[in-house]
């Protein structure tokens, strides 16, 4: 096992000025994702509350995954509502919550909550802790004020009403999840799963959020918003029209992949190919072959040592000056920095 100031200092690389610093850790207090205390508030939604005991409850250490400290806690220990009408039993109360890395508060019934919890909040975000909000929970984080100022998202149906009730807070309604300083709050339901995998892969790495993703059957990271999910007319095609193409591009990252190759590929014209893939993905060629390149090259940085050029050429990047630019601006790490942080965490 490394210690605390071995992983610190691999964190540090001489190239990347304070990039890797912020990126991995607080600037007060060096943290690792261990320790991970789920809110069980009255009216909790259980598909919400589940995501989370999904992602962060399962020991996957036998399938080279995490194991988390993970733990339930409630303001009144015992029976709490949940918004289905039945109960679930809760033992533990909120001072399990003092030294967490991660509070978690899924969806609930919007309405007034017990200032514990808010309290249990503010304290997560004012020791560095990571705060993450599924659906509706972000009235939750808004009620314990740390949305002001910040970005934030929440369900598209609910999106107007946070704005309007917490005008210091910039609510996006268009996307799976926003990150704001050590907050992620994410959109509806199932974006909670894409919120949480967001996290582990930024603090552990790509290889331990696939083991989660793998476990789970859902992708790794998807993109696009949900715009995707906001009712407009359904187009003609199924969501499962680009499978092939999709997968073909997979195979061939290393190649110069052009819109007008995928279209070919597709049997379709370019203008009808860009159209139907960003509706049927939610962003462009482009930005989905950049995103896999960004993952594929994250993988290798993990497994192997060979060298940025090497895994440039690789991933479809053609040089590493191309890909460092790819990944500060998307990891706001260097290549260098991923490798010697994640690398040498999951080797140690």
């Amino acid at each position: 096992m490394l210690s605390w100031q071995k992983i610190y200092d691999l964190a540090i690389p001489a190239d990347s000025g304070s990039i890797a610093i912020n990126r991995f850790f607080p600037a007060t207090e060096v943290h690792v994702l261990k320790k991970v205390v789920l809110l069980a508030i009255p009216g909790v939604a259980p598909f919400e509350f589940g995501v989370i005991c999904e992602v962060f409850g399962i020991d996957r250490t036998d399938m080279g995954g995490a194991a988390f400290d993970f733990t339930i806690a409630t303001a009144e220990p015992g029976p709490v509502p949940t918004s289905l009408g039945y109960d679930i039993t809760i033992p533990y109360g909120l001072e399990v919550a003092a030294d967490a890395d991660l509070i978690a508060v899924p969806a609930h019934n919007i309405s007034g909550v017990d200032e514990r919890f808010l309290q249990v909040i503010r304290d997560a975000e004012a020791r560095g802790a990571w705060v993450l909000s599924v659906c509706s929970g972000a009235f939750v984080l808004a009620q314990a004020g740390i949305l002001e100022g910040r970005r934030a998202a929440t369900h598209w149906m609910h999106a107007d009403r946070l704005a309007a009730e917490y005008p210091g807070t910039t609510v996006d309604p268009d996307v799976l999840f926003v990150e704001d300083r050590r907050v992620i709050t994410s959109a509806g339901t199932a974006s909670g799963i894409d919120a949480a995998l967001h996290l582990v892969r930024k603090e552990l790495g790509a290889s331990v959020a696939n083991v989660i993703a793998r476990r789970m059957v859902v992708p790794p990271q998807r993109d696009g918003g949900q715009s995707q999910y906001i009712d407009t007319p359904i187009p003609a095609y199924k969501s499962d029209s680009f499978a092939s193409v999709t997968q073909w591009m997979l195979d061939n990252l290393s190649q110069d992949l052009t819109v007008d190759q995928l279209a070919r590929k597709a049997l379709m014209s370019s203008r009808t190919f860009a159209r139907r893939f960003r509706a049927d993905t939610g962003t462009t060629p482009a930005a989905w072959l950049n995103r896999q390149r960004i993952i594929r090259a994250q993988q290798i940085l993990e497994k192997t040592d060979r060298d940025l050029e090497a895994v440039a050429q690789e991933t479809g990047f053609g040089t590493a000056a191309v890909m460092r630019h790819h990944f500060v601006k998307v990891l706001q790490t260097t290549p260098t920095a991923y490798r010697r942080a994640f690398g040498s965490l999951l080797a140690g």
